[in-house]
């Protein structure tokens, strides 16, 4: 057993966990990370959003060949099973993996790939893949372990018909009926994947509204998507109980009701990855769902542990994990104001995938801003006709006095790409924040960034 010194050990190889060594060795540290999983990318690039984002975009193609009129001139509509989709995803996982290695060898951060567990504030205990353990010890230890889906003690995952997003790229054959419990962001991504791909699907949601975070507008269009692609959606259900069977799964909901498909997909929340960490050695606890109070420096309770990512909550999404983690790094100079991630766009990968950033309507309206709404229907926009996505819009909020841009919100094909035009005018200084830049600059044409202009001079013919 050795005994290995750094000025900054990383638990975990994640976005947060790869943006926290990065930027720590930039900043003259020596640096080591620990990933318990075999290769490099955490779960974000073996399990989360690499595959799901990879699976989405080969059933996108396969959806829009089947429906262009053009094709079917051609040739009849493929089939294809949900397997042979998965095949693309373990290809892209395969270059991420390569590519990411090598950053970390140019880098010169040290790996160790097993589990490490504290052993006091400043000592990590690695046991290697191998059974090698390792003792590393540091000034300072980040801790980047990721999220894991939240599984109830009742609900059977072990049963060959119950997964939860894990476990669904194991899915090894092609249900006709599938129930996804849970309609947050994971829910109904695979919602419109496996409805794309011809598999009837009951959506159960907890709550009275699918994703109640967005804008009501945009939340309405992608319930009216889902529904158009034969999704049948159960607002304010939750199961009692469920039981898997030979060909299947059943879900009995306490309304009363049962629902029978050929697979189950568990999708109602994460937990924090904090279990066999040894934060007990430390003094340190985390809450119900495994997961880390942090401060404005992603500092935790005990001065020298950090933690970044997933592992800290919200957002959860892998953009801000990455500059969590690296701002996380950062903060531990201490000489600086604290970098802390505030603003976020949401990007959610639905088909048409939506995102989002700074107010609602209906947070406007509650405190009383007066706001009035510029809007671009994509079936109007030139280039949307011309790729045949003309599903969708894109909304700007802004102040009707200032001119102030308090909202983007966006429904469609490259929304999570078009929102950060937006997001570049709504984070400049005072009245550089404006949507005159969006009346007085020329765009490209046809494309979709045009929307922005179309937006702009809607919203502007409202103001009197």
């Amino acid at each position: 057993m050795g005994v290995s010194n750094y000025d900054v050990v990383v638990l975990g190889s994640g976005p947060a966990g790869e943006g926290a060594a990065f930027n720590a060795v930039k900043l003259g540290k020596r640096v080591a990370v620990v990933e318990q999983m075999p290769t490099v990318g955490g779960n974000c690039t073996h399990l989360g959003t690499i595959p799901s984002k990879t699976l989405r975009h080969s059933v996108k193609q396969i959806y829009s060949f089947n429906n262009n009129p053009m094709f079917r001139e051609i040739g009849e509509p493929r089939w294809f099973s949900f397997p042979n989709v998965l095949k693309s995803a373990h290809e892209v996982i395969q270059k991420q993996v390569k590519s990411r290695t090598q950053y970390y060898a140019r880098n010169r951060i040290d790996l160790y790939f097993g589990m490490g567990c504290f052993v006091d504030e400043n000592t990590i205990e690695v046991v290697e893949n191998g059974g090698n353990v390792e003792h590393l010890s540091a000034r300072h230890i980040i801790i980047a372990t990721g999220s894991r889906p939240y599984r109830p003690a009742d609900v059977d995952f072990t049963h060959p018909r119950i997964y939860d997003s894990d476990t669904i790229l194991q899915l090894n054959h092609t249900p006709r009926r599938i129930i996804i419990y849970g309609a947050g962001v994971i829910g109904c991504e695979y919602a419109s994947i496996f409805s794309s791909l011809g598999v009837l699907v009951d959506l159960v949601d907890t709550r009275d509204r699918l994703l109640s975070f967005l804008d009501n507008e945009i939340s309405d269009a992608l319930c009216y998507h889902l529904r158009k692609n034969n999704v049948i959606i159960r607002h304010n259900e939750e199961y009692q109980k469920i039981e898997g069977t030979d060909d299947g799964v059943v879900m009995h909901l306490k309304s009363g009701k049962k629902i029978k498909a050929n697979a189950l997909l568990w999708a109602n929340g994460r937990s924090g990855n904090t279990k066999n960490l040894g934060l007990e050695n430390i003094g340190l606890e985390a809450n119900s769902r495994g997961q880390l109070s942090v401060n404005e420096y992603y500092q935790t309770d005990v001065d020298n542990v950090y933690a970044a990512g997933d592992v800290i909550g919200w957002p959860s999404l892998a953009s801000a994990s990455y500059d969590q983690g690296r701002f996380a790094a950062n903060n531990i100079k201490g000489d600086e104001p604290p970098l802390f991630v505030s603003s976020v766009p949401a990007g959610i990968y639905t088909i048409p995938e939506i995102s989002s950033l700074g107010k609602t309507e209906e947070e406007l309206t509650e405190a009383a801003v007066p706001y009035e709404v510029g809007k671009a229907f994509f079936s109007r926009l030139a280039r949307a006709q011309i790729t045949g996505e003309t599903a969708g819009m894109l909304k700007i909020l802004f102040h009707r006095e200032t001119l102030e841009i308090l909202g983007i919100h966006c429904f469609g094909d490259q929304a999570a790409e078009i929102v950060h035009i937006g997001q570049a005018i709504m984070e400049q200084p005072n009245e550089v924040n404006s949507l005159k830049y969006f009346l007085n600059t020329t765009f490209n044409y046809p494309t979709m960034a045009e929307a922005y202009r179309v937006a702009a001079l809607d919203g502007m013919n409202r103001v009197f």
